[in-house]
């Protein structure tokens, strides 16, 4: 086997447990591996470690499939697969949903791989040259679940690029649906367009969060920000709100949420194409407001490095937002961007609060769904943070 050779002390890391190895801290590699290939990793003096899948074109150099050696092969796959499929059938069978994230990359011990199941339907990312390489296996693995009739790769996201790979769609397994794949949350039905629609086709880590919003709407108007195809603005329907609002700039999303609605026989919101950021001050400058806002942006930072400038677009947005909020209204604002802590979120929402001269208070702050687990040895796969945040009747002087 090929094998990794770490710098003196670079595998701190490394018994931490956690999965990435930097290009930086890489002393030698012993052997020729190819994109994908499997390496042994080892310390400086020649103790192994772990067992890795090589990239050579990306800077996360090597992600670690296991700790202790062991043949990575297709049997691998299926019952890494199978492990995780099993931990979320409580919530599959359990009548809240039929949709669920299968595999949550290096949570699930599998990084690169990212599967979420819509009823009979599984769309996955193979999102790393790891993944890449055992592309055949994965999808067998995911046909051979219960149910699951088609395989969908929908690996089209830009961080394979980083990987030195191309975008890749198509049909992987089974026959092609014949249209969108129906699916149910918390009673609720929604309709998901697999091949087109944005990552997998819906936002699934926001499950919980959109009953939440529902939970505190009741006769209360709400304005929903980056709608998509309608999760949170439907949600508002169905939880009574008295007048709901909701924007986003693409007409094939619009056009999917209030197909989504009447499939809810729910009616009653204003649907706005149009960029967020322009609506808000046209909102303010008519001298619009809201007494619950939902702010659920796009990806302002995939990495750190754009942190600066994402903190100035999330301020931005917050403000307007706060500015824009009935007295002691509700705001419910995510970050979905991996370059912004939740520690960072949380000042750059306080910031935004007291540039708008409202004194506010957190009442929750908000995570992904239980299906989108975060390994404590990997702190990075916590992506989405949020805080619902409450003004106080009187502000600020």
């Amino acid at each position: 086997m090929h094998s990794l050779i770490l710098k003196p002390g670079r595998e701190k890391s490394l018994q931490r447990r956690h999965p990435w190895i930097f290009s930086g801290g890489i002393a030698r590699v012993d052997g020729n591996p190819q994109a994908g290939d499997t390496v042994e990793v080892r310390t400086a003096d020649g103790v192994p470690r772990a067992i890795a899948a090589y990239s050579p074109q990306s800077q996360i150099r090597a992600r670690i499939w296991n700790w202790t050696p062991c043949p990575i092969d297709a049997d691998f796959f299926a019952q890494r697969i199978a492990q995780a499929a099993a931990r979320r059938e409580p919530l599959r069978s359990g009548g809240v949903t039929n949709a669920v994230r299968l595999i949550h990359g290096e949570s699930d011990g599998l990084p690169g791989v990212v599967a979420d199941r819509y009823e009979d339907t599984v769309v996955v990312q193979l999102l790393t040259t790891g993944a890449e390489r055992w592309r055949e296996a994965i999808a067998d693995a995911l046909a051979a679940l219960a149910g699951v009739v088609r395989v969908v790769e929908r690996s089209d996201a830009d961080v394979r690029q980083l990987e030195g790979l191309p975008s890749q769609t198509g049909l992987l397994r089974g026959a092609a649906a014949t249209g969108p794949v129906m699916i149910t949350e918390h009673g609720l039905q929604f309709a998901i367009d697999v091949v087109s629609g944005h990552k997998t086709g819906f936002y699934l880590d926001q499950r919980d969060n959109r009953q939440r919003l529902r939970a505190l709407v009741a006769g209360n108007s709400v304005l929903d920000c980056f709608c998509y195809t309608g999760g949170f603005a439907i949600n508002a329907l169905a939880g009574g709100a008295s007048a709901v609002t909701a924007i986003d700039s693409s007409g094939p999303a619009l056009q999917a949420a209030q197909a989504n609605a009447a499939l809810n026989r729910l009616n009653g919101t204003e649907w706005l194409e149009a960029d967020v950021f322009q609506s808000l001050r046209k909102f303010r400058d008519a001298g619009r407001s809201f007494d619950v806002i939902v702010l659920d942006p796009p990806k302002f930072a995939p990495t750190a490095a754009h942190a600066e400038k994402a903190a100035r677009a999330y301020k931005d947005i917050n403000l307007l937002a706060f500015k824009l909020l009935n007295p002691g209204g509700t705001l419910m604002t995510y970050s979905c961007s991996g370059g912004v802590s939740a520690e960072l979120f949380q000042k750059i929402i306080a910031g935004a609060a007291l540039d708008a001269g409202v004194d506010a208070v957190i009442e929750a702050w908000l995570h992904g769904a239980a299906d989108h687990p975060v390994a404590l040895n990997f702190p990075e796969g916590e992506y989405l943070k949020g805080l619902i945040c409450r003004t106080n009747i009187t502000t600020a002087v």
